[in-house]
């Protein structure tokens, strides 16, 4: 299981130039994954996390092959989008698309790029686009109270659910709030997750700075943090230009290079961690001579669940998990080591599997 990040922004903010970072050090990975390009402005990378290399050097896996992440560079968003302007349908459709929402703004001052405002306001320009993605839900709710009417005149359950949870996301819109802030019961949220409500995903946004601001990023940056906190958004502070370069490097350059820079991990980096935090997800790993594999799934998921990510027989014939933590796997040498200090647990169908456990499945075909 991957996940869907959405790259939106306004005009001339560095969106292009940081999906074209990404894409190139797509590119580069190619050699140590299945790499894709869907399409033009749709690119795969690879989330990095260290833990599989050393789980790869200790099994002496022949191929090891991260979790991916997916990134679309939507088409740039103007005023007025809610209503067609400029590519605003095919924006909006795009985003609805995505499992959550990475906002970039221009946080940096230069004469040479022109804003589409004529200002360099990031917090102004994050409402633009949150007011585009609130008025287009404001009129899909509309229409879909319009056509619940009749079937909640007949008492149907589940339209009435639906019902009442349009009207509460429509109150929090026309009062000025997305509707990510409505709180839903676990009890609802398939329900209220199958409305696919733009202003409903998780929202990161990314601070594209200058150069020499990437480490500590400035004032108009620490607005937009502010913004992030008050909102329980996420919030990154990265320089395009910066990873645009870095995307060109060989590892040890690309070392040497943030080292220069005072940055102790490349942006793009810490954008991944960023979103995987933001939509509560996390990894696990199988391990073995041929290879050494990131799988990733939802804080949460049981283990038949996460068997299912590998292959949907894995879970439907379900027997036991055989486990070992991260830390057991890697402070004993291997999987024979940990059986034989009795580290490796038979885990059953209700055991919750955890961040970096290392997993061997037993299924019935």
């Amino acid at each position: 299981m991957g996940f869907k990040t959405g790259i939106v922004g306004l005009p001339n903010v560095g969106k292009s130039t940081l999906f074209n970072a990404l894409t190139r050090t797509a590119a580069a990975q190619a050699a140590n994954f299945p790499f894709c390009t869907i399409e033009p402005n749709v690119g795969e990378v690879a989330v990095p996390d260290a833990r599989l290399y050393k789980l790869a050097d200790i099994a002496q896996s022949k191929q090891i092959i991260p979790a991916r992440m997916t990134f679309v560079d939507i088409a740039g968003l103007v005023k007025g989008a809610s209503q067609g302007e400029g590519l605003g349908n095919q924006f909006l459709a795009n985003i609805r698309e995505c499992d959550a929402i990475a906002h970039v703004l221009r946080c940096f001052e230069d004469d040479d790029i022109t804003h589409v405002s004529g200002r360099v306001d990031p917090v102004e320009d994050a409402e633009v686009i949150e007011t585009e993605l609130m008025l287009a839900d404001l009129d899909s709710i509309e229409r879909r109270l319009a056509n619940l009417s009749r079937k909640v005149k007949g008492g149907d359950k589940e339209a009435l659910v639906q019902q009442g949870l349009l009207n509460r996301a429509k109150a929090a819109i026309e009062s000025g709030k997305p509707a990510r802030t409505v709180e839903v019961s676990d009890e609802d949220s398939k329900a209220w997750n199958q409305l696919q409500l733009l202003s409903a995903k998780p929202v990161l946004y990314v601070c594209n700075v200058e150069e020499d601001k990437a480490a500590t990023g400035n004032a108009l940056s620490a607005k937009v943090a502010e913004k992030a906190a008050a909102e329980g958004a996420g919030c990154v502070v990265i320089s395009a230009a910066i990873e645009e370069e870095i995307a060109q490097l060989d590892d040890a350059e690309r070392r040497e290079f943030l080292d220069e820079m005072g940055l102790e991990e490349a942006g793009l980096d810490r954008l991944i961690a960023a979103g995987y935090g933001l939509l509560g997800l996390m990894t696990y790993f199988t391990v073995g001579p041929k290879e050494a594999r990131a799988w990733t799934i939802p804080a949460g998921t049981t283990a038949p669940k996460a068997a299912g990510v590998i292959h949907g027989d894995f879970e439907r014939g379900f027997i036991r998990a055989e486990t070992i933590a991260y830390d057991d796997f890697v402070a004993l040498g291997g999987e024979a080591a940990c059986r034989e200090a009795g580290k490796l647990r038979a885990e059953g169908k209700s055991y919750i599997v955890q961040d970096g456990d290392v997993m061997h499945f037993l299924f019935n075909t």
